[in-house]
């Protein structure tokens, strides 16, 4: 079992599912991997889940706010990168180029939170915690493993994110860029083509599964829709790609070889 107590600057360290279909896609999620859920009031009606693997945060989960589904905003998962002043950081998103959408801003006695836009267009959340670290379970069956950019402007993407977090890249003989932290693998980068029409950049989470083939099978008896079937990662594993039944879009892997947790 790989738990985290800490997240060093510039790491991927949570990602949560803002749904427009919450009844259908938090039953899909927990039915799929197999999640608890702690439910956390925040004012209102209104819940924050906290899925939950093997006792420990796994993945967050909430109902879209009335006002994002009236601006027609699909289902998305917005992925999280820990830094150690959120506040810091604002200033340098701005000067290289990116937007700030909302925030800096303290959630309860959690954490602090600034989400911006990258100047290809793909959101990301930066999270400064305080009692919430993010995933407190990584790179193991029902928990996250990665997280990968899709892009419109590689390039230009990783100038933004090398003057934001310090990250470095490796680009490999099929053109897929690997995203390095302090020496350790950081998720990914994508270069779009033609291929992927309208769609825009972004962020996109992986959750690893013990098996690939029947929880796609399952995924499908659940409602999701199977955008890219069982496909070969040579020497990674076994990954597809999917929306779930309120279209949210995100990857499960069969990973040959669990990758080692983040230690500090």
């Amino acid at each position: 079992m790989y738990k985290v107590t800490k997240y060093p600057q510039g790491t991927f360290s949570w990602a949560d599912n803002t749904s427009t279909d919450p009844g259908k896609a938090k039953a899909f999620y927990m039915e799929l991997f197999g999640w608890g859920a702690q439910d956390e009031p925040i004012g209102g009606d209104m819940f924050y889940t906290m899925f939950q693997n093997q006792g420990e945060h796994a993945a967050g989960f909430a109902a879209m706010m009335p006002d994002m589904q009236a601006q027609g905003i699909p289902s998305h998962w917005t992925n999280y990168v820990t830094v150690d002043d959120v506040d810091a950081m604002a200033d340098v998103v701005t000067a290289n180029g990116g937007t700030i959408l909302f925030g800096p801003m303290d959630v309860f006695d959690s954490g602090r939170m600034l989400h911006i836009m990258d100047p290809t267009g793909a959101q990301l959340g930066l999270w400064q915690a305080k009692k919430h670290i993010g995933a407190g379970i990584v790179n193991t069956v029902g928990a996250m493993c990665w997280n990968e950019l899709l892009t419109k402007d590689a390039e230009a993407a990783k100038a933004f994110y090398s003057a934001l977090f310090g990250w470095e890249y490796h680009t490999d003989e099929n053109g897929y860029i690997m995203i390095q932290n302090r020496g350790r693998n950081n998720g990914a980068m994508m270069q779009m083509d033609e291929s992927f029409g309208e769609m825009p950049s972004m962020w996109q989470p992986y959750f690893t599964v013990a098996d690939i083939d029947s929880s796609i099978a399952k995924a499908g008896e659940l409602g999701a829709t199977i955008i890219i079937p069982n496909t070969e990662a040579p020497g990674v594993g076994y990954f597809a790609y999917m929306s779930d039944p309120a279209g949210a879009h995100f990857y499960i892997i069969q990973i040959l070889q669990d990758p080692e947790p983040w230690e500090e």
